[in-house]
């Protein structure tokens, strides 16, 4: 569990580097917004190859070689992530999307089933971890912009990754994987009302978090008129805000149902954003940014947790799917939030796209709850 949570932490840095550095990376290649969007779509379109890896490799080879194969991959891309060309840093960006992939849901998948009886509880917890990483990366960015050192987040992120892949090479997995005569047996799986509701729950929540978070750098930049370094820190309001919500998610789970707390924190998000498209001020994008961050914190742990609740011992055979269109969410609503951006003339355009998601999303919530606990 320590090597669990350590490689999380690790695995938040690098899958919410490019936010903060996009302004560095958009003017080392001289990209518009709908180029630098398309970094958002090769991390993701990796990530989505990775999910589909990880599902082949869980069921043929187990865990290990999953989750010490994406730390592979995620090393090799954050270390050459800083390429002389537009075209190897898309290349290095597809290969640590390929890794966070593989590592995501095999860490996910593992945690749920270890703690049956609060998987809610437990996946709050593993990616509280995710999100300290998530949260201190602007720190690191903008500190390191200030001395010309960027670089050395990029190494230093890739030689931790290198020990924790080492640390898990000496771990014995446990196989979580339901039998095969119960996974046969299981033949109207895909013909159940919940698969798209909750494949669209995974869509919409990773496009939506992707886009605020990866884009609210670039905002307040501008916002900022570019003078110094903290526009860099504003996506660390996001992450951190979404860092305390998964904090406090295990203690309000004791007294709420999961979905009715999905639902307020969507509720929350909505305002969030909405805040962050009025902004005239850098304190009212920080305020905008935290309540989307807290609003969003519960959801996607919740989500796993209800896929698991509704398919019980056959959410294996559909997760990888869950999670590739998490992926899909991720490579399309962050790239199209930079297209409208560039042919409407403003972040503040393309950020509907976000706030269209988070409404969308509390329908789904709303749909979900209204059921019953069937399969």
């Amino acid at each position: 569990m320590v090597l669990l949570h350590a490689g999380f932490v690790l695995t938040g840095v690098v899958t919410t580097m490019l936010g903060p550095m996009l302004p560095v990376l958009s003017a080392r290649w001289t990209l518009d917004d709908a180029h630098a969007g398309y970094l958002f779509t090769a991390q993701f379109s990796g990530s989505m190859l990775g999910v589909m890896g990880s599902s082949f490799l869980m069921s043929r080879r187990g865990h290990c070689v999953s989750m010490v194969l994406g730390l592979a991959l995620m090393t090799l891309g954050s270390a050459t992530l800083l390429s002389s060309s537009w075209t190897l840093g898309m290349l290095s960006t597809l290969c640590f999307g390929i890794g966070l992939g593989l590592a995501l849901p095999t860490t996910n998948l593992l945690v749920s089933e270890l703690n049956p009886e609060k998987r809610a509880a437990a996946l709050s917890l593993i990616n509280l971890s995710w999100g300290a990483g998530a949260a201190s990366c602007p720190f690191f960015v903008a500190a390191l912009l200030r001395a010309h050192r960027i670089s050395y987040l990029l190494y230093g992120v890739a030689a931790l990754l290198t020990l924790v892949a080492a640390g898990m090479t000496r771990v014995a997995f446990p196989d979580l994987g339901a039998p095969p005569d119960v996974a046969h047996r299981q033949t109207g799986l895909w013909r159940s009302r919940w698969v798209p509701i909750i494949g669209a729950l995974f869509f919409l929540y990773v496009g939506s978090e992707a886009g605020v978070g990866g884009w609210t750098a670039t905002f307040a930049q501008r916002m900022a008129a570019g003078t110094g370094t903290a526009w860099a820190l504003v996506p660390s309001f996001f992450w951190a805000a979404l860092l305390l919500g998964r904090a406090a998610a295990p203690m309000l789970l004791r007294d709420m149902r999961e979905l009715k707390l999905a639902e307020i924190g969507l509720v929350v998000s909505t305002v969030g954003v909405a805040a962050l498209l009025a902004a005239r001020s850098l304190s009212v994008v920080v305020a905008g940014v935290s309540l989307a961050g807290l609003g969003f914190s519960s959801v996607f742990p919740i989500a796993i947790a209800t896929l698991t609740r509704k398919f019980g011992s056959a959410a294996p055979r559909i997760a990888g799917v869950m999670f590739a269109l998490a992926g899909a969410g991720g490579a399309i609503l962050p790239w199209l939030v930079g297209y409208i951006s560039t042919r409407l003339g403003g972040l503040k355009y393309g950020l509907l796209v976000p706030l269209f998601g988070c409404l969308a999303m509390l329908t789904l919530t709303v749909l979900l709850s209204g059921g019953k606990e069937d399969r």
